[in-house]
């Protein structure tokens, strides 16, 4: 297939007020050009009805009807982002009718992992039959649900992405792709076509939350508070035992199932500090399980930013640990660019999860195209 442009969108689960847009000329397989990337706001009123659909989405748990408030957040973000996306698309001097395809991620607002006894849930909010009438393109979506509806953990999906990005390097199983958002999650192949790729535990999500309940900001900004505290490592000791941590792969995390209560009783730089170690050491304890252990982390997300999570990884991780941007990627860019990516393997029938990444039982074709 000729490369096409497509663009990816991302909004995480840290709730970051943010749009994530990238444009990329791929053919689903490779990246043949990277084209701009922006940020786009999307104001304190759709963020603060985001907040409450998540507190909804946690009160649900995937128990009875849906909450009403599902319907006009996603809407709400639908229109938000297609507007986003048009703006985007008029300040690179293109028109929609150069956009073969939008990858359009949507919301996570509650995703449940499956155990033995019951398959998995996944929602995310996103209206692509509305984002592919408001923009006059195609619009892959609901990238998750198949892959967990066939026994899926339907995360993470950014392998077949980094997998590429490795690709472009030349990497043999020595580097591997640690994503730092909300969740944290790792990605190795050994280069010969082994790919694996699972969430190691928290990321930003546990920090940001705690910071912002000692009425401090909305994320320890610059790590300052984590590089003034001490860490409790006994306390450390204990958490690490949590059995998610060492339980093989594939495996997933909502973004709640570690939480800034690891920190409860702590004074601000302690609890910040103790939670940054846990993060750095879960990551450890991740790559521990994998068959060959890579020397070498790049990290992207905006975990990257945080020089306490940087400096913490090779002292807690035992890894050397570098920014995205040190081997010339967009670290800020990398999952809108996926899913740039993943809409057109979308439109090609190919593949987008697998069973070393989220656990399906074979390589999974997923999403839903809309116009």
């Amino acid at each position: 297939m000729t490369p096409i442009w497509a663009i990816g969108l991302m909004t995480g689960t840290v709730l970051d007020g943010n749009i994530d847009i990238a444009l990329l000329r791929t053919d689903g397989e490779t990246v043949a050009e990277f084209g701009a990337y922006t940020l786009a706001p999307y104001g304190g009123e759709l963020r603060e009805l985001l907040v409450e659909t998540l507190d909804a989405a946690r009160r649900w748990n995937f128990e009875g009807p849906e909450p009403a408030i599902f319907a006009g957040a996603e809407e709400a973000l639908t229109r938000a982002q297609s507007e986003a996306v048009k703006a985007f698309v008029e300040a690179q001097g293109m028109e929609m009718a150069d956009i073969g395809v939008v990858g359009f991620h949507g919301q996570s607002v509650l995703h449940r992992a499956p155990t033995r006894e019951r398959i998995g849930a996944t929602r995310q909010l996103g209206d692509g039959e509305l984002m592919a009438q408001m923009l006059g393109t195609r619009v892959a979506y609901d990238f998750r649900s198949a892959d967990v509806a066939a026994g899926g953990q339907g995360a993470p999906l950014s392998a077949i992405y980094h997998k590429a990005l490795l690709a472009g390097l030349g990497a043999q199983g020595e580097t591997a792709v640690l994503n730092l958002g909300g969740v944290a999650n790792i990605t190795w192949t050994d280069g010969q076509g082994a790919l694996v790729a699972f969430d190691t535990g928290p990321a930003n999500a546990p920090i940001n939350d705690f910071v912002e309940a000692q009425g401090l900001g909305d994320m320890d900004r610059d790590g300052r508070l984590a590089l003034a505290g001490t860490v409790d490592e006994a306390r450390l000791a204990r958490l690490l035992e949590h059995p998610y941590l060492s339980a093989p792969y594939p495996k997933s995390l909502d973004r709640f199932d570690f939480t800034a209560q690891m920190a409860d009783g702590l004074g601000a730089a302690d609890g910040a500090a103790l939670l940054t170690a846990f993060t750095t050491s879960a990551v450890g304890k991740g790559l521990d399980l994998l068959s060959r252990r890579p020397d070498r982390l790049i990290v992207c997300g905006g975990g990257r930013r945080n020089p306490a999570i940087m400096a913490a990884l090779p002292e807690r991780a035992r890894v050397e640990a570098v920014p995205a941007e040190a081997v010339g990627w967009r670290g800020d860019a990398i999952e809108a660019e996926c899913f740039a990516l993943l809409a057109v393997r979308v439109l090609r029938g190919l593949p987008i999860s697998f069973p070393t990444t989220t656990g399906v039982p074979k390589p999974m074709t997923g999403g839903r195209l809309a116009g």
